[in-house]
């Protein structure tokens, strides 16, 4: 009998802990304390950060399809809302995805394993003759925290490196970046492209001279005016 209640005193106390370091991993992801060096935010400095949270997780047993679930995807899941209600700007949404950005580091060799499943794959790029990179970094990194693997095409991309993409990974979804009304146009020579390759491709499409007219005339899925609007259209495919 004492035996059994010091195991289950035991139990109780190991499941408690970590329960603590998943609500403290969700709070330093969704803040942007990305390790113990890290200044920011001031109200979480000398505390860990995502990195040293992620790995003492691992360390307790925690596993890592849960830290994903019950802390990261939350966290940016409260980092997409406040962004949406322009609660915090784009500064503040760097610093927790790249907090984020320190945890998946250390989950991803559970995701090449088999261990963690993913959503899906989202190929992501910024168009062709476009150069900025910010509101498509964002994406994918939110995305990622969201529980989907990302092919980060980088920038200045055209529909054949998109196609090859898909080649490489059928079934993904496209995400196209632009900044500029003079890159925007090339959108549309990409779905054309894509839809030529795999027409049920599922295309989604941002950035700062796009809108959901846009979206319908150039033939594409999804317009996402924010990177949350981008993972609760991807989540939906994945449900």
């Amino acid at each position: 009998m004492i035996l059994y209640l010091l195991l289950f005193l035991n139990q109780t106390l190991n499941n408690n802990k970590m329960s603590e370091l998943i609500e403290k991993l969700l709070e330093a992801v969704e803040f942007g304390k990305i390790d113990l060096k890290s200044p920011y935010p001031p109200q979480l400095r000398g505390m860990d950060g995502s990195q040293e949270l992620t790995q003492k997780a691992l360390e307790t047993g925690i596993n890592p399809q849960r830290i994903l679930e019950e802390a990261l995807i939350p966290a940016m899941g409260r980092v997409g809302k406040k962004f949406s209600e322009n609660k915090i700007f784009v500064p503040q949404m760097l610093m927790s995805a790249k907090a984020m950005g320190a945890s998946m580091i250390q989950l991803k060799p559970f995701f090449a394993s088999g261990q963690m499943k993913s959503k899906g794959t989202f190929i992501i790029g910024t168009v062709k003759g476009d150069l900025h990179d910010i509101g498509k970094n964002l994406v994918a990194m939110m995305v990622e925290g969201g529980g989907w693997t990302i092919v980060d095409l980088g920038v200045d991309v055209g529909s054949e490196r998109f196609i090859e993409a898909l080649k490489n990974n059928p079934g993904a979804v496209v995400g196209l970046s632009a900044l500029l009304t003079t890159t925007m146009v090339n959108m549309g020579d990409i779905v054309a492209g894509i839809r030529g390759f795999v027409p049920d491709t599922k295309i989604l499409i941002g950035g700062a001279p796009v809108n959901a007219d846009f979206c319908r005339s150039i033939g594409a899925d999804f317009y996402a005016p924010d990177p949350q609007k981008a993972v609760e259209y991807l989540n939906k495919l994945a449900s």
